[in-house]
């Protein structure tokens, strides 16, 4: 099999995103949020240059190098969003009862005139709809539409930056997904090497497809995340996350498109389906907001961590907080202490077991695989037998994500010959992706080794190992087995 990769475990199972900005790009930060715990880096692709994203692309590989863990980066498309224009002097600030126009003329904006990036602004509304700005904390009221602008009402007053977005809750928006900059995007992205692509504003599965099919149009194959922000999504989620690789519950457009009050119940019925699909899923935005300014975050935000975590979520993201924060890396150690502290007291706190309890009892009455119910035993197992790892030899990834969503105490080390599959597995929780050349060898023997001599497994300690035996390769699980050391 050849030199096994090391073995570098973070004290909480639960993955963290972190999103990479100014705030995070220079050689140091990056090499620190890696040694931290970051699991995968995101690039928001509606700011900066390709210029810049190649620069930081490879600050992010060179720091990954030096910490001796795999670089996991994922490209976020803008999307179909639109956004407020370049403002000429930023902030501005937008006055209660005052008037503003809505051009999608290319004009510096002021805080009687904005430019918007949407050239049919005045086919989506009618008088007296309601215009968001900057994630719903601005309303405006339409007022009278011209053909290039909109006059409107400013209802909820506030700050407005460039580039924020603009919403139009329940009216139809005529914007392809992906749009010809998301594709332009890609084009970048997959030339850079990168092929995990957030896909924002999906409305349905076709979203999805299109992605795939344009990055197969250039001999490219990639995952695909799911960025569920609007109503519309929430009503296809079944069939959207039967076409996606991976779901991103994205709060802040989502909490715009849907009744606020609605928001927390939707999360918690989102990643129960996704879960119960093996579909990694990340729980997103404002999740330490108020740690882009201040050092602590508050109570509420920490709770909202662990309820995310609770919930059944693989990951979790930190945005604005690493992006342009003032204390990226102290974001990055709150988070993962929530993490870490929420994860050692699942066992014990009886309502935090219902998720598996609820997966348990619905893989039972439905139609169970094979595959399913060796997930469930390694699950049973490693809590009976307080085993300290799961050894899964696999081809797509998919069995270590069985597992990974009944959330058991023990690390999944998923053996994979594809580097793709690695690399992608790092966004599920409780899992460590180790790339290998060949099963033929005594494989199982040098991974114990390898935790032999770590101190991560001791004498004593069981160890379960889920293999494809009968079919005689590493796909197609069909077989537990318990090995004591």
């Amino acid at each position: 099999m050849g030199h096994l990769p090391d073995i570098c475990l973070t004290p909480h199972r639960t993955k963290i995103i972190c999103t990479v900005g100014p705030a995070s790009q220079s050689p140091d930060v990056l090499f620190s949020l890696i040694k931290g715990g970051m699991a995968a880096a995101r690039l928001n692709f509606a700011h900066g240059t390709f210029q810049q994203h190649k620069k930081t692309i490879s600050a992010i590989r060179a720091a990954a190098k030096k910490a001796g863990r795999p670089a996991i980066i994922f490209a976020d498309l803008p999307g179909p969003k639109i956004r407020v224009g370049h403002l000429k002097d930023e902030p501005i600030v937008l006055e209660k009862g005052g008037t503003l126009f809505l051009t999608t003329e290319n004009v510096p904006g002021t805080r009687f005139k904005i430019p918007v990036s949407y050239d049919r602004l005045s086919d989506s509304v009618e008088k007296g709809n309601s215009i968001f700005l900057n994630d719903g904390f601005i309303e405006l009221k339409v007022a009278k539409i011209e053909r290039n602008e909109i006059e409107c009402i400013v209802i909820t007053g506030g700050t407005l930056l460039s580039g924020k977005g603009l919403n139009i809750p329940g009216r139809t928006v005529y914007l392809e997904n992906p749009t010809k900059r998301d594709r332009q995007i890609m084009d970048f992205a997959l030339e850079a090497g990168i092929d995990t692509f957030g896909i924002s504003f999906v409305e349905n599965a076709k979203n999805i497809e299109h992605a795939k099919d344009f990055a197969k149009s250039r001999g490219k194959s990639i995952y695909a995340i799911a960025k569920i922000e609007r109503s519309v999504a929430v009503s296809n989620i079944e069939n959207i996350l039967d076409s996606s690789d991976a779901i991103m519950i994205a709060r802040g457009d989502l909490g715009v498109e849907v009744p606020i009050e609605d928001v927390p119940s939707i999360q918690k019925e989102i990643i129960h389906k996704a879960v119960r699909k093996s579909c990694p899923v990340i729980t997103a935005t404002q999740m330490l907001l108020s740690m882009t300014e201040n050092h602590r975050p508050t109570r509420a935000e920490a709770n909202d961590v662990a309820n995310a975590i609770q919930d059944g979520s693989d990951a979790v993201m930190l945005s604005e907080e690493t992006a342009i924060g003032k204390y990226p890396l102290e974001s990055l150690e709150v988070m993962a202490r929530i993490a870490t502290s929420f994860e050692m007291k699942r066992e014990t706190i009886s309502w935090a077991k219902t998720l598996k309890e609820r997966i348990n009892s619905e893989l039972i009455k439905g139609h169970v695989t094979i595959a399913d119910m060796i997930s469930m035993n390694v699950a049973e197992a490693v809590q009976t037998l307080s085993a300290p790892f799961i050894l899964t030899p696999t081809k797509t990834g998919m069995t270590p994500r069985r597992i990974s969503r009944l959330k058991p105490e023990g690390w999944i080390l998923a053996l994979t010959k594809e580097k793709r599959v690695r690399n992608f597995l790092f966004l599920s929780y409780g899992v460590y992706p180790l790339l290998i050349k060949t099963f033929h060898t005594d494989w199982r023997e040098e991974v114990l080794e390898l935790l032999k001599r770590r101190n991560l497994a001791a004498k004593g300690d069981s160890i379960i190992i889920t293999e494809g035996k009968f079919t005689g390769d590493s796909g197609g699980t069909d077989s537990m087995a318990i090995l004591k050391l």
